[in-house]
């Protein structure tokens, strides 16, 4: 039994297929997806979550583990460039695939850095083929044997013992490219002076791998993996909410629906947020829950219909402050909005025009918040602060979009997304990645005390982001195997 159809959930409900099991996935709202969902309204069509996609290898190797080309299910069309930031001086950088291009944008930012950035891709791409190898697909709960399984000389390169920031300014003095490498740093919950240096990874992935957008949007991606399901004998029950999962003693029986509908089963596996699992669905007396690991921001997201095409922008853009090392304080340490608020806006429909109608635009607002229990102020009024500095931001960029272009306009705050889908505390993805919140430091994919309940999604093991929950229930899938054999 999967409770929950996010991505970790689709995925772990196709491996266990594979591995003989009879699944059934509960999903409460009418479509899967989880963060990873859809709104449409008046021919728009917006993705609510993740706007492109980055490690195609995770979804092919989905497919393939099923017998399935992922080709026969949805195709995918490159973004690139991919990431434009833009800094309140106007500064601009454009990453690209195209290694070419790429040199060309950071030798204009940095005259002869070249060298460094080649440098720069070739000490990342270690680190990633280390981590993929060794580290983050393993189900290790020991520290020490995980941490050794990678040699000493390979342990030196991982860059652990210093920031993402300290790491980054080795290769780069441009404080712009810094910032930019730096950014990503935001949704694993802490900041570039803060997360570890092996998180370089991340900005060298989407430059190895490249970043797409699934033909009809992630979305689309969410539908080709459902219908996966499907087709491999998975059943999917939506509109059905579970209010509890139910034991006998220290062993998980099966789930009791909001409707008082029971279902057993031997084995139940929670895609809903790790502590929102244990806080609010374990019907066990005697269960102590565990610490609440720190978790990752909460966001506002904004989804607009514009009445015109022309913006001026790419598919993706990132505005960042003039000090982010001060943003990045108020919004992680001093739990308020910043006061120049980083963002970024997607445009869907620049890379696949059926997202919006003709001669329209499909637009993403996406900024960073303090979680639900840090703000005490009315979220409304944080809303209107928020368009306030995006228009004003986007006016002193050029960009033509202001509050009379937008035909169709829905908000979610972490109030909704925290409602929509069981995200503790509304935060956006899960507990933070910190050094002692990785691999077996993090909550582990099954339950201690709970024999036959395990854990899929952002909270649990690898981590955050779709190609790490896609990972993550495979990893659980694989977890359910060994203690049931």
């Amino acid at each position: 039994m999967v409770i929950g159809g996010g991505i970790g959930g689709l995925s772990a409900a196709i491996h266990l297929r594979i591995n003989g099991f009879e699944v059934t996935l509960l999903e409460k709202n009418e479509t899967v997806g989880g963060r990873a969902n859809r709104i449409e309204a008046e021919g728009f069509r917006f993705d609510t979550g993740p706007s492109l996609l980055n490690y195609p290898w995770v979804f092919e190797e989905l497919f393939a583990a099923a017998g399935k080309n992922m080709t026969d299910y949805i195709n995918l069309l490159p973004v690139d460039p991919s990431i434009t930031f833009h800094w309140p001086d106007q500064t601009t950088f454009t990453l690209s695939s195209q290694i070419t291009r790429l040199v060309e944008e950071c030798e204009r930012l940095e005259p002869g850095v070249s060298a460094k950035l080649f440098a720069f891709l070739g000490d990342a791409e270690c680190k990633y083929r280390f981590s993929f190898d060794k580290l983050v697909l393993t189900n290790e709960d020991n520290p020490l044997k995980w941490v050794l399984s990678l040699k000493p000389g390979e342990l030196l390169k991982m860059g652990v013992w210093h920031s993402l920031n300290t790491e980054l300014s080795r290769f780069f003095k441009s404080p712009y490219l810094q910032e930019a490498f730096g950014s990503y740093a935001m949704y694993l919950g802490g900041s570039p002076w803060a997360l570890p240096g092996l998180f370089s990874i991340l900005p060298y992935g989407e430059l190895a791998y490249g970043l797409w957008l699934p033909e009809g949007g992630i979305y689309g991606m969410v539908q080709a993996i459902e219908k996966l399901a499907r087709d491999l004998g998975v059943e999917i029950r939506t509109g059905t909410e579970v209010e509890s999962i139910t034991t006998s003693g220290r062993t998980a029986t099966g789930v009791k629906l909001k409707d008082s509908t029971s279902f057993s089963a031997p084995i139940v596996v929670s895609n809903v947020d790790v502590p929102k699992t244990q806080s609010g669905l374990i019907e066990q007396p005697d269960y102590r829950r565990p610490k609440v690991p720190r978790m990752t921001c909460g966001v506002v997201t904004l989804y607009w219909g514009l009445r015109h095409t022309k913006t001026g922008l790419p598919h993706h853009s990132i505005f960042l402050p003039r000090d982010s090392k001060k943003s990045f304080g108020q919004l992680l340490d001093e739990a308020t909005i910043p006061d120049e608020l980083p963002f970024y806006i997607c445009l869907a429909s620049e890379t696949e025009p059926s997202m919006a109608p003709e001669g329209k635009t499909c637009a993403f607002v996406l900024a960073p918040v303090p979680l639900i229990s840090q703000w005490n102020d009315d979220w409304t009024a944080a809303v209107d602060a928020i368009k306030k500095q995006v228009f004003e931001r986007l006016r002193r960029h050029g960009v033509s979009l202001t509050q009379e272009d937008i035909l169709v306009e829905t908000v979610w705050t972490p109030l909704e997304w925290s409602e929509r889908f069981g995200l503790y505390d509304g935060s956006a993805f899960g507990a933070a990645h910190h050094l002692f919140e990785v691999g077996p430091f993090r909550s582990k994919n099954y339950d201690p005390q709970i024999k036959g309940l395990y854990y899929v999604g952002a909270s649990t093991t690898p981590g955050t982001g779709m190609p790490m929950v896609m990972l993550g229930g495979k990893m659980t899938a694989e977890r359910i195997c060994s203690h049931v054999s």
